[in-house]
């Protein structure tokens, strides 16, 4: 296990994310609201920036791979709580749209959250993937769950209920998706690639990864980032850390540092909410761009 390795690779993961987030985001506005079918999907094909987008979701996929093979999975995707902070300064950049005030003092929050748990909490215990009936029982329950917030989801219109719900089970999707992708990546690093072709992992996050991506793209339509991304963040970031106590025997310290992690958490939690809020801020700014730029004219 190679900790400083993982951690990079989770980094460079979460830039390549956040990348896709803000151009997938800019593809969907250009899009009318069609509900959850496949009108969404021919759409978007049309949409130069949405395949750009999709690169940069092949390139994180690749960098979440060398991450999880490095490091515990309750190192790596918690680490991805960043990825609202830089989904806003891209978007800042791609989507022409100036930084609000106070985004720098939510990144200290969520940055020094973050630290602060992760140390507090010192994953540990990289081992081998669980049995078939603890992957059945979790693969189970996870999909439960997002069939749940998808029929929430449904009876709802455009909004922020719509897009949480969506952004949530999409969390959950990536969350097993990054468990499965683990365990193909140990297959890979014991046995090559005849043992990475031999693991139904290796089949089963790339349809979970299917459903997550469909889920996102509907979440990011359904209403502004900030409806949607805290609860990408934050969801995939606990679910992976159940998941990797789990499924992979992965421990964090508990007793008396569990108030520690506990304020770590609270800290990031802060933050998000204080980027939510940023996030929000850009995109009425945004939105009321064009209104100026039409009466001015």
């Amino acid at each position: 296990m190679n900790t400083p390795l993982a951690v990079l690779f989770a980094l460079l993961t979460t830039v390549f994310n956040a990348l896709a987030t803000v151009l997938q985001r800019k593809a969907a506005g250009r899009v009318p609201l069609r509900g959850m079918g496949r009108g969404l999907f021919r759409a978007l094909l049309r949409q130069r920036v949405w395949l750009g987008g999709m690169v940069a979701v092949a390139a994180a996929a690749c960098c979440q791979a060398l991450a999880l093979a490095n490091g515990p999975l309750s190192i790596v995707q918690p680490i991805f709580v960043l990825e609202l902070l830089i989904a806003l300064l891209l978007a800042g950049v791609i989507l022409r749209r100036p930084l609000p005030p106070r985004t720098w003092q939510a990144a200290l929050w969520v940055t020094g959250g973050l630290g602060v748990a992760l140390w507090a909490a010192a994953p540990s215990g990289d081992g081998a993937p669980a049995g078939f009936g603890r992957w059945l029982l979790a693969t189970v329950s996870c999909l439960g769950l997002v069939a749940l917030l998808v029929a929430v989801a449904a009876r709802r219109g455009a909004g922020a209920v719509r897009a949480a719900s969506l952004a949530l089970g999409a969390a959950l999707c990536y969350a097993l998706t990054a468990a499965m992708l683990k365990a193909s990546a140990l297959a890979w690093q014991h046995g090559g690639l005849t043992a990475f072709l031999s693991v139904w992992q290796t089949y089963g996050f790339a349809l979970i990864g299917m459903l997550a991506l469909f889920l996102l793209e509907n979440a990011l339509q359904s209403g502004m980032l900030v409806f949607s991304q805290p609860a990408l963040t934050l969801g995939d970031a606990c679910a992976s850390i159940a998941l990797g106590i789990t499924l992979f025997g992965e421990r964090i310290r508990l007793g008396g540092w569990l108030a520690v992690e506990l304020a770590g958490a609270a800290a990031v939690a802060v933050g998000i909410v204080l980027l939510s809020q940023a996030a929000a801020a850009q995109e009425r700014a945004a939105a009321q761009a064009p209104a100026s730029q039409a009466r001015a004219s």
